[in-house]
Parts: C-alpha cells; sequence; structure tokens
C-alpha cells in the first residue's frame, strides 16, 4: 500500500513538474502557484515520508537484521536444533513472528520503545560502515522481564505452568529474572558443534 502511495506521489510530481518546466507561464496564475507548490513542497515532502515509513518498516524485518555478516551467526543460531536454546524455539515454533524476529525480542516494550530500537539501530549501522565491531557483541542493558512477559504474559501455558505459578509475581515485578532458569540465547561460539534443523532462514518467514 505504502509503496503504491510512494509512486502515485512521484509519477504526479513529475508530471506537474514537466507542465511547468514547458510552460513556464503557468506559475503567473493562482492556479499556476498551486501546482508550483504542490510540485516543489508537498508532493516531495509526502513522498520523503512516505519513502521514510517505507524503510522504517523495513528495518524491523530479521532479513534486514542479518544483511550485515556479524549478525550472521546470530540468525544461524535461530536453527539450532535444540529445545535449550530459547531464540530457536521461538523462532522454529512460530512463538514470535518470524519476519520480524530480532525486533520482536530485542525492542524495549516501553512508551519509546521503538524510539530507542531505531536510535540504536542508526548506531550499529554507524559501527558497521564506519567504527571497529566488536569481537563479542552484547546487549546494552541487562534482559528484561518485560520484553518476555509483553507475549507470555496472560497465557495459560505461562501463567499455569508448576515452576512459574509460586515466582509469578516476582516475575512481574522483575525481582526473579527469567533468564536465571532460560539462560542458553544465541550460543553462537559453539555453532560450529550443532546439529541444525534447517540448513538456512527461509527468506520470508516459513
Amino acid at each position: 500500500m505504502l509503496i503504491q502511495a510512494l509512486i502515485l506521489f512521484l509519477v504526479l510530481d513529475a508530471a506537474m513538474l514537466a507542465a511547468l518546466l514547458l510552460r513556464p507561464r503557468l506559475i503567473g496564475g493562482p492556479g499556476g502557484r498551486l501546482v508550483a507548490f504542490l510540485a516543489f513542497f508537498l508532493l516531495p515532502g509526502a513522498a520523503l515520508a512516505l519513502g521514510t515509513q517505507m524503510h522504517l518498516e523495513k528495518s524491523k524485518s530479521t532479513e534486514f537484521c542479518l544483511s550485515c555478516h556479524e549478525m550472521e551467526p546470530y540468525g544461524q543460531s535461530l536453527l539450532v536444533d535444540s529445545s535449550d536454546h530459547l531464540p530457536a524455539q521461538h523462532f522454529q515454533n512460530k512463538r514470535i513472528d518470524q519476519d520480524h524476529a530480532c525486533f520482536t525480542c530485542h525492542t524495549n516494550y516501553t512508551m519509546y520503545g521503538d524510539v530507542k530500537a531505531k536510535i540504536a539501530g542508526l548506531k550499529h549501522l554507524w559501527v558497521h560502515y564506519v567504527g571497529t565491531v566488536p569481537e563479542q557483541i552484547e546487549l546494552y542493558q541487562p534482559y528484561q522481564n518485560r520484553e518476555c512477559l509483553h507475549c507470555h504474559g496472560g497465557a495459560r501455558s505461562f501463567e499455569e505452568n508448576d515452576f512459574h505459578v509460586d515466582m509469578l509475581e516476582d516475575l512481574r515485578a522483575g525481582e526473579v529474572s527469567c533468564l536465571e532458569c532460560h539462560d542458553l540465547g544465541h550460543d553462537v561460539a559453539d555453532l560450529a558443534d550443532m546439529e541444525m534443523w534447517r540448513e538456512e532462514l527461509p527468506k520470508e518467514g516459513l
């Protein structure tokens, strides 16, 4: 939908600009000034806003996140054939949207979570193209329970689980970390020794 609107704006803008270039006297009348305003300001601005929105949405995709070579092992870890590997089990069993797997689990679910994630993404791009990629990639801050509870909170299978019942309030309050039990995430250091469920990630979901 967005790309169709963007193409429409660009076509309209090109047509108006061509008309003004071929007949510059049109600008002299009230209608011509309106056309000039649309062609030089309004339509380009709308096209820029739509293009930006399209790229922001694209930046949420798993394919985009894994397009940098330093992130490839993390994508491969989603295919580990082991029930102990939390990201792999979430991805393979569609407990998360596979096309937005990275963004789903690594966005802070707070009021400005999306904005913070985008700013962090810009930092990543800067390091990728200009800076030095660290040998070991680490989170900016410890993983919070709220990111888990954003999906699992309220789920019967989670809240009625025998292991969760006694600590449910502590989990919600963040006094006990989900990672105390589910501590095996992207074990990229040992990927070469692990069996894989599939050879490669699907391009768009499964």
